[in-house]
């Protein structure tokens, strides 16, 4: 009987902590960053729609520049400037922007 306690506590104590380091495991893959969460909720809502705002904007201020922009030459510079930069930031860009820092996206698209 004092061998079968013996047994029996040390099967529980194996399967306690084989279960345990199991459910950490399973913790660590389910863990979700709540600060990257915000990041991308706030990518998604805000930062794409208002790029895409700001290259509409861009597109009627570009169509504004041309007197100026052809006899200089800077029509490719100035169409880069306000409609092709605003809408690569929102249309380019992976989501989510796991592995990248939100200083390292803007100074991708400078």
């Amino acid at each position: 009987m004092k061998n079968m306690k013996k047994r029996l506590f040390v099967v529980l104590t194996v399967v306690g902590v084989i279960g345990m380091a199991y459910s950490l495991s399973w913790a660590q893959v389910a863990w979700n960053d709540p600060i990257q969460d915000e990041f991308n909720t706030a990518d998604l809502f805000l930062a794409r729609p208002a790029s895409v705002a700001v290259g509409i904007i861009g597109t009627g201020l570009f169509v504004l520049s041309l007197p100026f922009t052809i006899p200089t030459g800077g029509v490719e510079y100035s169409a880069d400037m306000f409609i092709n930069k605003p809408f690569r930031f929102a249309f380019e860009r992976p989501f989510p922007d796991d592995d990248i820092l939100p200083e390292d996206i803007l100074s991708r698209y400078r």
